[in-house]
C-alpha cells in the first residue's frame, strides 16, 4: 500500500546519524561538514517506486555530488521480513544501480524515526546549516504511469540551494512503499 511522506517542517535541524554501510564503514552527518548541503534519502532495494525511479535517481545524485552537495542513501526496512533488503542485497544494488553515495543500514531504524520518514522513496534536503530545505517527491512520475522519470521536482530545489536561490515554494510530499517497521517499532502506532 502506498503512503506519503510526513512533510517534516521546514527549518527543521538535520537529525544525526552514524550507521554503516554494507561493508561496516560508518558514515556520519558530521562527515558532510563543508557541504553546501546534505541530501538524505530513505530508500530500499525491493520496493518498485524506488524501482521506478532508480537509474535516474542513480545518474542525478552523482551530478549533484559533482556540484559538492553530500548525498547518502538509508535503507531502514525490517529485512528479517523483507530479505531483498538486506545488508548483502544492499551492496549488490549499490553495485547494479551505480550509487556513487554511501548506502547506509538502519538495522535499529532510529534514524528513520528521527526523519519522520514513512515511505520510499522519501527525501529530506538541508542547507549548509543543516535546516531542512526541502521535502518531497522526486518527480510525479509513478510506477505504471507513462510520465517520464526526471527528478525535476527534487533536482529544482538541488539547484537553488546550491545556487542561492529561493527553495520552490510547492513542495509535494513523496509517495511510495512504507517503512517496514520491525515489530513494535512503527512510531506510528505509538
Amino acid at each position: 500500500m502506498a503512503v506519503s511522506s510526513t512533510m517534516m517542517p521546514l527549518g527543521t535541524p538535520a537529525p544525526d546519524f552514524s550507521l554503516p554501510d554494507p561493508s561496516g564503514t560508518v558514515h556520519s552527518l558530521g562527515d558532510f561538514a563543508d557541504a553546501p548541503g546534505v541530501l538524505v534519502m530513505f530508500i530500499c532495494n525491493h520496493c518498485p517506486y524506488v524501482q521506478h525511479i532508480r537509474p535516474v535517481l542513480a545518474r542525478r545524485c552523482a551530478e549533484w555530488q559533482e556540484r559538492g552537495l553530500a548525498v547518502v542513501g538509508v535503507q531502514s526496512n525490517d529485512w528479517d521480513q523483507y530479505p531483498d533488503d538486506s545488508p548483502e542485497h544492499m551492496a549488490r544494488e549499490a553495485e547494479r544501480a551505480g550509487y556513487t553515495f554511501p548506502y547506509l543500514v538502519d538495522e535499529s531504524q532510529e534514524v528513520a524515526r528521527a526523519y519522520g520518514a514513512a515511505c520510499t522513496p522519501d527525501f529530506f534536503l538541508f542547507d549548509g546549516e543543516r535546516r531542512l530545505a526541502y521535502r518531497g517527491r522526486f518527480d510525479r512520475s509513478r510506477p505504471g504511469s507513462d510520465v517520464p522519470v526526471t527528478g525535476d521536482e527534487l533536482g529544482a530545489a538541488v539547484d537553488a540551494l546550491l545556487s542561492g536561490a529561493p527553495m520552490p515554494a510547492e513542495q509535494l510530499p513523496s509517495i511510495g512503499c512504507s517503512i517496514k517497521w520491525r515489530p513494535g517499532r512503527d512510531p506510528w502506532s505509538e
